[in-house]
């Protein structure tokens, strides 16, 4: 969390009134079928009907990796993160904002006027600063990769008083150097949850959950608290750590719970906000059975 500031939730009873915000954030990888786009846009939409305000943040990480090998620009990580160049920030951009986005945009208001894209450049939503991972103790410079500094909630929060679900592509701009960076969508999505004071932090990604002892047994952990996941951070796979930290953060700073679910299932945000029975795996407060 060095380096990143999160605004603490405001009571749950500041937004009852108007309906429970939930940030659901879709996954690159859950986004490549086209039945389960669809299904994600139709849940999205039932959700709002049945009185939740939803603000989707999205990833686009195949996508990009497709496009860069077209334009034949190398796609590299370091430290799990996406190397980029100058001219992979302008691929980045382009198909997050100008295609995934789009794409979303439209499979959500085929049930209505109800979608607005923007990404975190627009009214200085999310501002980054550029940020230097440390391998075998050294900083390196992987380029337009933004760390999050603030997060601006006024153009969401006007956009869900309007009756509109926000789709938010993880894009920010510097208010240092005025560069636009690439920013982590889990960690995007987990900071938006914080600054919106949501109700629940929903990650859509290409896994069932949280897995109890990969890869030797498939079995999903399907709840733990704050200090529970805390201890386990160090030990897990390099691209569960953004998804894990994320829900850290946001339980830590008053979002009430955080869940990965595996987004490619049918129907999974329904699944995963109205279904009793649980799927994926909750991150809760330490304090959760005290405060139900």
């Amino acid at each position: 969390m060095t380096g990143t500031q999160y605004a603490t939730a405001p009571a749950a009873s500041a937004t009852a009134e108007q309906g429970q915000i939930t940030v659901i954030k879709l996954g690159g990888h859950a986004m490549i079928d086209e039945a389960q786009k669809a299904s994600f846009a139709h849940d999205v939409v039932r959700a709002r009907a049945a009185g939740i305000r939803p603000v989707v943040v999205h990833g686009g990480g195949p996508q990009i990796s497709t496009e860069l090998e077209r334009r034949g620009l190398t796609g590299e990580f370091t430290a799990g993160l996406r190397v980029t160049t100058p001219q992979a920030m302008d691929v980045v951009r382009m198909v997050l904002a100008g295609q995934v986005q789009r794409e979303l945009v439209g499979l959500i208001n085929r049930h209505g006027p109800f979608a607005v894209g923007l990404t975190g450049e627009d009214a200085d939503t999310i501002t980054a600063v550029k940020h230097m991972p440390e391998v075998d103790g050294e900083l390196v410079d992987i380029g337009r990769v933004g760390e999050i500094t603030s997060v601006r909630t006024t153009l969401i929060r006007s956009l869900l008083d309007a009756g509109h679900i926000p789709v938010v592509s993880s894009v920010a701009r510097s208010a240092e150097d005025g560069h636009v960076y690439n920013v982590n969508a889990d960690t995007a999505a987990a900071a938006l949850a914080v600054a919106l004071g949501a109700r629940e932090l929903l990650l859509l990604t290409d896994v069932a959950g949280l897995y109890a002892d990969w890869p030797h047994s498939d079995a999903v952990i399907d709840r733990l608290t704050a200090t529970e996941l805390e201890k386990l951070l160090p030990e897990l796979a390099r691209g569960m750590i953004p998804k894990m930290a994320g829900c850290l953060r946001a339980v830590r700073s008053g979002v009430a719970t955080a869940r990965i679910i595996d987004g490619r299932a049918e129907h999974a945000v329904f699944s995963g906000l109205f279904t009793s029975t649980p799927i994926g795996t909750t991150v809760v407060p330490d304090d959760f059975e005290e405060t139900r």
